[in-house]
């Protein structure tokens, strides 16, 4: 009998420690029938915008999601079928050309900020986590990932945050929470949350 893959999502406030869980969870468990891919991949096409028209893009709105072609992706997986995810360039604010070959595994960990605010998105979940994590320490790391990894400054940073980061997790992310089978305090370390969710799919995969 053919195995169901099971689909995990992550979500939670703008680096509130979403990836590190998921990374942690993939570096620990060592499987290859575990695999992890980002919301983020799965932001819009913006190849008919200017560069100016792509900075004043609200990426923590909903709308900026491709959710269509992930639920499809996110469908295909659970069929047994491979997926070709695209790859986003934050330096551009759009997709490269490439996209990112994904094979089905028996567990797929979706993280991102938005996964839980669509009922068709969150229902196809089996396993729904949320990371609670205080806003002002993830404003500290987010200005540390987007000055570092992403070539900002830290003045657009922080605009970008007052602006649509914050008001978009009071407006969509935060009311979210509710829908988690399971809401992890203290970010992407908490061990026994780690420890908890190891077990967990380890007898899934078993």
């Amino acid at each position: 009998m053919k195995q169901k893959t099971i689909l995990v999502g992550v979500a939670g406030a703008s680096a509130s420690g979403k990836s590190l869980l998921a990374n942690t969870l993939i570096e620990e468990l060592q499987s290859e029938h575990l695999c992890i891919i980002s919301e983020d991949s799965y932001y819009k096409d913006q190849t008919h915008l200017t560069m100016e028209e792509r900075v004043r893009t609200n990426y923590d709105h909903p709308d900026s999601m491709d959710h269509e072609l992930m639920l499809e992706h996110m469908n295909q997986l659970k069929e047994g079928k491979a997926v070709d995810v695209p790859m986003y360039d934050y330096s551009v604010h759009n997709r490269k050309e490439e996209c990112r070959h994904v094979l089905p595994a028996r567990v797929v960990i979706i993280e991102g900020i938005l996964l839980f605010t669509r009922p068709e998105i969150r229902e196809a979940f089996d396993l729904r986590f949320y990371m609670d994590t205080p806003l002002d320490i993830c404003l500290i790391r987010r200005l540390k990932r987007d000055i570092v990894e992403r070539g900002r400054d830290v003045d657009s940073v922080i605009k970008q945050y007052l602006e649509t980061v914050r008001p978009m997790f009071l407006q969509f992310i935060e009311p979210a929470r509710q829908h988690a089978h399971l809401i992890i305090p203290h970010g992407g370390k908490n061990r026994i949350a780690i420890d908890l969710i190891k077990t967990k799919i380890r007898d899934l995969i078993d």
